[in-house]
C-alpha cells in the first residue's frame, strides 16, 4: 500500500486543500492541491518509481478538482471518494451474499484458478470474514463521510479521509492476508506432492556381435 510514503502522497494534497481553503478562495485551494499533487508525482518519478504508480495520487486529485470546478462547491472535492466507497461496499458485501467473496476470487486467480476453494468450508468461511472486513471499512467510510458531506463539514471531511484511510486499510489488509495464508496452508501446502519416479537411463541399441 506504499507504506509511510504512500500515506504521505495520498494525504498531503488533502491537507493543503483544507488549509488553502481556510485562507484563500475555493479556486485557489483547488490549484494548490493540484500543484502539490504534481510536485509529489515529480518527486516519485525522480526516485525511480514507474509512471503509473507515481501518478496514482495525482489522478485522484485531478478528478476531485474537476468535480469542484464543475460544481463550485469545496465539499465536492471529497465526493468521488464517498461514492467509490459506496460502490466498493456494494461489491464486497454483495459478493458474500452470493457466496463468492471477492477476496477468495482474488486468491484463486493468483493461484491460476486451479482450486475448488468454494467447496472447502474453512476456506470459504475465511474469505467471508475477510471480505466482510473490507465491506465494513468501505461502508463506514461512506456513512461517516456522507453524513459530513450533507452537513457541509469540509474540514471534518478531510479529517475523516485521513483517519479512515490508511489506518483502516491496514486493518482490513491484515484480515485479508490472514485469509490468504489460511487458504494457502489448507489447500496448497497440505496437498501432497506426487513423487516423480526415477527414470532409468536409456541404453544404447545393441549392435550385432561381430564374428
Amino acid at each position: 500500500m506504499g507504506g509511510t510514503a504512500g500515506f504521505i502522497y495520498s494525504t498531503v494534497p488533502v491537507v493543503v486543500f483544507v488549509i488553502a481553503l481556510a485562507l484563500l478562495s475555493t479556486k485557489a485551494a483547488v490549484i494548490a492541491a493540484v500543484a502539490t499533487g504534481v510536485v509529489l508525482t515529480a518527486v516519485r518519478l525522480i526516485r525511480g518509481e514507474r509512471l503509473l504508480a507515481a501518478s496514482g495520487s495525482l489522478s485522484g486529485v485531478l478528478v476531485a478538482a474537476g468535480i469542484v470546478a464543475l460544481t463550485g462547491s469545496a465539499k465536492d472535492f471529497f465526493l468521488l471518494g464517498i461514492w467509490v466507497a459506496f460502490a466498493g461496499f456494494l461489491a464486497t458485501f454483495g459478493s458474500v451474499l452470493f457466496r463468492r467473496p471477492l477476496t477468495g476470487v482474488a486468491w484463486n486467480l493468483l493461484h491460476g484458478g486451479a482450486y475448488a476453494w468454494r467447496e472447502d468450508r474453512q476456506a470459504l468461511r475465511a474469505h467471508d470474514i475477510a471480505t466482510l472486513a473490507v465491506a465494513v471499512v468501505l461502508g463506514a467510510r461512506f456513512v461517516v463521510k456522507q453524513w459530513l458531506y450533507v452537513h457541509d463539514a469540509t474540514g471534518w471531511l478531510a479529517f475523516a479521509k485521513i483517519a479512515m484511510g490508511t489506518p483502516l486499510t491496514v486493518v482490513a489488509a491484515l484480515v485479508v492476508a490472514w485469509a490468504f495464508r489460511k487458504t494457502s496452508k489448507h489447500l496448497v501446502e497440505s496437498r501432497p506432492v506426487e513423487a516423480i519416479p526415477p527414470q532409468e537411463p536409456e541404453l544404447p541399441p545393441q549392435q550385432g556381435l561381430s564374428r
